[in-house]
């Protein structure tokens, strides 16, 4: 393994990657949620928060994964360190439970939640 891919400058790139691919894969995975939340007739203020809950944990799988075909999983900490010493920058939306499969889950789930008492409450 060549030290340029621990160095700050790869880093950088991965972050400035990981922000420019964040908001194309929320809509993608937000979209058939929504779609089918219209088709369920729920309003806006309870489909969109739902969406978002939904869509997010998909976003940050596909984000780790890129982080980690990137750096492997051996060295994606140093990564994840590396943002949390730049929490004002490059680390400003980074929490180490966002990595967290159970905490995916939960967004997930809470996101179904929405979807199911969204269409109750009609």
């Amino acid at each position: 393994m060549s030290r340029r891919e621990l160095d700050p400058r790869n880093y950088r790139r991965i972050c400035w990657i990981n922000w420019a691919l964040s908001p194309p894969l929320t809509i993608l995975f937000s979209w058939p949620y929504i779609y089918i939340g219209e088709i369920l007739g729920i309003q806006s203020g309870v489909l969109f928060p739902g969406a978002l809950f939904f869509s997010v944990p998909f976003t940050v799988t596909i984000l780790h994964g890129h982080v980690t075909m990137a750096l492997g999983s051996v060295h994606r900490d140093y990564y994840y360190e590396w943002l949390k010493s730049y929490p004002y920058s490059f680390g400003l939306l980074y929490h180490p439970i966002w990595i967290k499969t159970r905490f995916r889950l939960i967004l997930f789930y809470m996101g179904l939640a929405f979807l199911f008492l969204g269409s109750i409450s009609r």
